[in-house]
Formats: structure tokens, sequence, C-alpha cells
């Protein structure tokens, strides 16, 4: 290959990377003017239009698409090659994209901020909005270097770290007529179910679960996101299976009684992804070790707080047991309602 078709790969590789023209230029340290004439350049080098003006952007054409597919990889080697990667958190002037939901946002940015505050103040973080099942397009079209998700298509060029099993719970408010007692089966079948689909669905994994042993329930009304089920559920009698996490400050401040789940539900693990193409990204490596460390610390004091509200009922319980293992990031959600003691579930 000759110098200045390497050459134009590069720049070509930057386009697609930054989604427009101007961005390219920036990232190369060259004049938009240039970037342009390279454009053209590869045009009619390759006999293609590459990229089409959409709006105030650009997209690619899909031989442009198809070319970035084959050459990402092998100039990734090159520059690693050429330039071995270093990365020094302290002098580090970076952003980095994640997509993540909005309950990972919640978890993860605040100690992430902190931790950047105190070692690598010029680094930027991002937030990249995400569904499941567009985790591995975000990564792979270099929208974002990592993804939290519960992604599990198996890629060859998607690479992942495991980070927590979520625990899934059945809510509902501390009045309703169910919340006296233990949860059964029955009761929970009987019962009026709000859904959070996020895709239109009418069905997810627990009824997957009911079907399994000859159940079902009935699926009373469905929401696409979570932010709205706290509100929901305190003026209904509807009940509702939902990651603990998510609803973490409602169950602990006893705004929500919680129980668990009279049916066994299968595992969703979530795991922090990437493409292989960063794989010897020292800044990106330093930066999954944290958010692995922040998920893995925090999911350790949500579960223990939630064993002892689920198995006793009492936030009061769990606000000691806070306190005895130093678990000071949720002790501040049961403090307001610890003299009510009021049992959430047995």
């Amino acid at each position: 290959m000759r110098p200045q078709e390497l050459n134009l790969l590069m720049i070509f590789d930057a386009i697609m990377t930054e989604g427009a023209i101007t961005r390219a230029a920036d990232r190369l340290a060259m004049t938009q003017p240039a970037v342009s004439n390279a454009l053209s350049r590869m045009r009619t080098a390759w006999g293609d239009e590459l990229f089409v003006k959409d709006g105030r952007g650009i997209q690619p054409t899909a031989f442009a698409r198809n070319l970035w597919s084959q050459i990402q990889t092998p100039l990734g080697a090159l520059e690693d090659a050429v330039n071995p990667a270093s990365f020094e958190p302290a002098t580090a002037n970076r952003t980095f994209r994640i997509a993540a939901t909005d309950t990972f946002v919640e978890m993860v940015w605040g100690p992430l901020r902190q931790m950047i505050e105190r070692e690598a103040p010029g680094i930027n973080v991002y937030a990249v909005p995400v569904q499941s099942i567009e985790s591995a397009d975000i990564l792979k079209d270099a929208e974002a270097e990592l993804a939290i998700s519960k992604y599990i298509r198996p890629e060859s060029v998607i690479h992942s770290e495991h980070l927590l099993d979520p625990r899934y719970v059945v809510v509902m408010r501390p009045g309703h007529p169910l919340a006296k007692e233990a949860l059964t089966l029955e009761q929970f079948i009987d019962a009026d179910h709000l859904l959070v689909s996020l895709t239109g669905d009418v069905s997810g994994p627990t009824d997957q679960a009911l079907q399994s042993i000859g159940k079902s329930r009935r699926i009373a009304m469905t929401v696409n996101n979570f932010h709205n089920v706290p509100s929901l559920l305190k003026q209904t009698d509807l009940i509702c299976v939902a990651p603990s996490m998510v609803l973490e400050k409602e169950i602990f401040s006893q705004q929500l009684a919680v129980f668990e789940a009279p049916v066994e539900l299968p595992l969703t693990p979530l795991s922090l992804l990437w493409h292989k193409r960063q794989d010897h990204d020292a800044g990106l490596r330093w930066l999954r070790s944290h958010i692995v460390r922040i998920i893995h610390e925090r999911g350790k004091q949500h579960d223990a707080l939630l064993s002892q509200c689920c198995r006793k009922g009492y936030c009061e319980d769990a606000l000691r047991s806070a306190r005895a293992q130093h678990h000071e990031a949720r002790i501040e959600a049961c403090t307001e309602v610890s003299a009510k003691a009021v049992p959430v579930g047995k």
C-alpha cells in the first residue's frame, strides 16, 4: 500500500468515527478544506460517494460502512505498533463516551466524577442513551467507547466483563392488600400487574417463568420506562416485578413494599462492553477498572440492605446493618423513616 493510500484510510477512519468533517479535522489536527480535499480523492480512488448529506450532518453509504468494518482492526493494530499506548491520568486530556441507562448513570457518575476530580481532572465523561439491543451497534459505530448493558448476543468483535446480576423483586404500595403478609404464588398470579416494556411487548421474563410451570398473570397496564413506576404503584393496587436497583430509593425509604418473587426468574447478567479494537487502549482500561470497582461496591451495599428489608421488613434493621458494615452511601435513604419502623414485607 502506498503512503498516500494509508493516509486516506486514516482520514476516512476519522470521518467515520466523528460523523462530521469538521470534527474529523479537529481530531487529525488538519484544516476542514484539507479533509474535504482528501474526501474528494477517496471518492475518485474508490469509486463511491462514501458520504451523503443528512440535514446538517452526513451519513455513510453502504460501501463506506463495509469498508470501515474491514479497516478498523488493522488500523488500530498499526497505531498501537507505531505509538504504544500510554496513559497518565493526572495529565491526560481526553473524553470518554459511555452508553448507559439512567439507573447506571445515577449509580456510577457521582463516584466516578469524585475520583476524576482527585486523580484525572482533564478527563470528560459523556453519557450516551442506550437500549440493550443497540449496545453492540453503538460500539461498532464508535458512538461510544463503553456500554453498560445486558447484551447477550455472541459477537467476536465485542468484548465484555461481568458486572452484576440484578435482583428482581415484587413491589407495591405499603397499604396494598397483599402487603400485609408473605406473598404467595397464587396471590401473585391473581394480582393486577404493571409491566415495564421498553420494546412495547406485553410479556417478559416473568411471563416465561410462569409459563414454564403452567401459570399466567394479567398484565393490566404497561409503561415504557421505570420513572413512572413509583407514582403508579403508590396510587393503585397494581404490583410490579422490577430490578431492585432501579427502585432502591423508594424501597429503602419505605415508599414501596418489597417482596421476593414467588417464582424463580431467569438471571439477566449485566456487563461492561467494549469493541476489541480498543483492547490495548490504556486509558479505556483505566476507566473500565474504576467503573467495575464502583458497580461492584454499590452492588454489595445494595444487596446487603435489600436482604435485610426483604427478610425482616424493617428499614431500621437495614439501617443498623448498614452502619455495622460502613455502608454510608445507602444510610441516608433509611434515616428519614427509621423511627417509624413500618413493616414492608416478610
